[in-house]
């Protein structure tokens, strides 16, 4: 095999039992070229889940310089609608991948679908059934117990085609008549028996409009897709295993150009705190019980791109998990460590206090500007200017009138640095009529910038600050994982295991540098987290930052 159809060690796709198969195909001349196909259906946005497979998909094609196209499953114009189609191209893009040419539609196939039920008809293998969903899942059996066939199973070729033009010029109410294959009632695999492969459904289409009152089935759509793409392996789901007994049976039985494609089935993402159904995540949004399909809280791609999640972190979660035909449940903090990872590495710093305590230094003069660096590892990304005033914020949690030796930050009589600045001592507070600290009163020592004091105290912690003369107010979207157990879809009710605190609100101030903060550019908060400025709600005059992740591995519940 040449070694430019082989693997490269830096794939974004970990060598697998698929990409073993390609090896083979290819060293073997089966395939002179690897096609593959991302084939979403436009009913909701994608979720993490989907990300694993784009990632697969247009991995391999990259990997071993191939091609890949977007192919819309749009079937069920019910379901569907032209929100959803954008909104997946913008994720595929998002996540750094290209498709080859135009994006497709199954809807493109329509007169060539309409055309192989033709053909299937004509061979005597698909025939109108006129029984009710009801009558058809009764005849259908059981696990255990076959099933019977249809009473009108035995209907000549030229009665088929008649009703199967009634069907397409709508004259059959939806749910009277369907067109089943002709296979096998008695099969083990439910999926073959006499499955439908057209129904009738009376509702406008986003890119065929009003031309079809008779859609076509995924299994007899999605292989002729294939087939017509000239897709060499199309990669599927493991629930999709049984049905490529019927992807096989359809090709088989039409005349449509070989070599034919083959379908691979691999595990789904099973991802813990979340659910990946789509009908499970659009309750959630017609619940209001998220802000819409790109709530931060949200598993789809465009929630964890609101939450400050990049296309990098992305694609390294999906090159670790693998690609395996065992289920198994990853991990939350797999995700997290992926982000944690490469923001260590990425994002700016800045200074942000959630929970403002004034303290007053008294011995400090007129403003000075500081400056700090943007990132402590990479002098490239510069540095900013840091406003220090004589009053400024710390946050309430670094500050103790009384500790013990373990709490390394600001008690009062004793000293604390303050990060790219002096060392300060607390000398007294002042509280209010209930007790609670407003104002601590410092002194400076101005011989500590950018070192340790001059007559040998050691000052171990540092803690951060903004000034209260020159900031910035913010609002602070504190996000912890949407539900209370591990496994949200095994609950009776998703009401009963959402996480009340999967979204705390606070209010603090950050440094004036965050006047020009990107949305969905995350920073990092030193000693709070990562946060990015929300696309929705954040803009130059209401900063609003969304907590990314923690800085380090939260515990669990």
């Amino acid at each position: 095999m040449s070694n430019e159809n082989t693997l490269p060690e830096h794939a974004d796709v970990r060598a697998n039992f698929i990409t073993h198969i390609i090896d083979e195909d290819l060293a073997s001349g089966k395939h002179d070229k690897v096609y593959t196909r991302f084939p979403p259906e436009p009913n909701g946005y994608l979720h993490i889940g989907h990300a694993k497979s784009i990632c697969l998909n247009f991995g391999i094609a990259e990997d071993y310089q191939g091609l890949c196209n977007l192919r819309f499953d749009d079937t069920n114009p019910v379901k569907e609608d032209v929100e959803y189609v954008e909104s997946i191209k913008q994720d595929v893009q998002w996540l750094g991948f290209k498709w080859e040419g135009e994006p497709r539609y199954a809807s493109d196939y329509f007169d060539q679908l309409y055309g192989y039920a033709i053909e299937l008809i004509e061979k005597g293998l698909a025939y109108v059934c006129e029984l009710s969903p009801e009558e058809m899942r009764e005849y259908r059996g059981t696990l255990t117990e076959a099933g019977k066939n249809s009473p009108y199973r035995d209907r000549t070729v030229a009665e088929n085609l008649a009703l199967f033009e009634k069907m397409k010029n709508g004259e059959f109410a939806e749910g009277k008549a369907s067109l089943r294959a002709k296979i096998d009632m008695a099969s083990p695999f439910m999926v073959m028996r006499d499955p439908v492969l057209y129904r009738i459904k009376f509702a406008s289409h986003h890119q065929t409009g009003e031309k079809w009152c008779i859609y076509p089935m995924y299994d007899f759509t999605h292989c002729i897709s294939d087939a017509i793409e000239r897709i060499t392996h199309s990669l599927c789901t493991l629930e999709f295993q049984d049905n490529r007994r019927l992807y096989d049976w359809v090709l088989d039985n039409i005349s449509i150009e070989r070599p034919l494609p083959h379908q691979y089935e691999f595990s789904r993402l099973n991802l813990e705190y979340t659910l990946t159904s789509k009908r499970k995540l659009l309750k959630l949004v017609q619940d209001k019980i998220v802000d819409g399909w790109n709530d931060p809280r949200m598993p789809t791609i465009s929630g964890l791109r609101r939450r400050g999640y990049t296309p990098a972190s992305l694609r390294e979660f999906a090159r670790r998990i693998g690609v395996t035909k065992q289920d198994n449940v990853v991990e939350y903090s797999a995700l997290e460590a992926c982000i944690r990872e490469d923001l260590n590495e990425n994002a700016p710093r800045a200074m942000a206090v959630i929970n403002p305590l004034k303290i007053v230094i008294e011995n400090f003069g007129e403003k000075e500007i500081l400056t700090a660096p943007n990132h402590p590892n990479r002098e490239e990304m510069g540095v900013r200017e840091l406003p220090f005033t004589r009053e400024l914020y710390i946050d309430e949690a670094d500050f103790r009138e009384e500790a013990n030796k373990q709490y390394k930050r600001l008690v009062l009589g004793k000293e604390v640095r303050l990060r790219n600045a002096y060392v300060i001592k607390a000398e007294r507070v002042e509280k209010d009529e209930n007790g609670k600290i407003t104002t601590v009163y410092c002194s400076y020592d101005p011989e500590t910038l950018g070192k340790n004091p001059s007559d040998g105290r050691k000052v171990k912690g540092v803690i951060q600050w903004v000034s209260a003369e020159d900031h910035l107010p913010a609002e602070f979207r504190i996000y912890d994982k949407l539900f209370t157990v591990a496994n949200p879809s095994a609950a009776e009710s998703l009401e009963e295991v959402l996480n009340p605190n999967s979204l705390v609100i606070k209010h603090g101030v950050v440094e004036k540098s965050l006047i020009n903060a990107q949305a969905e550019k995350a920073y990092q908060f030193e000693r709070e987290g990562y946060y990015c400025l929300d696309s929705k709600d954040g803009k130059a005059d209401n900063l609003v930052f969304n907590l990314t992740v923690s800085l380090k591995e939260s515990v669990a519940f």
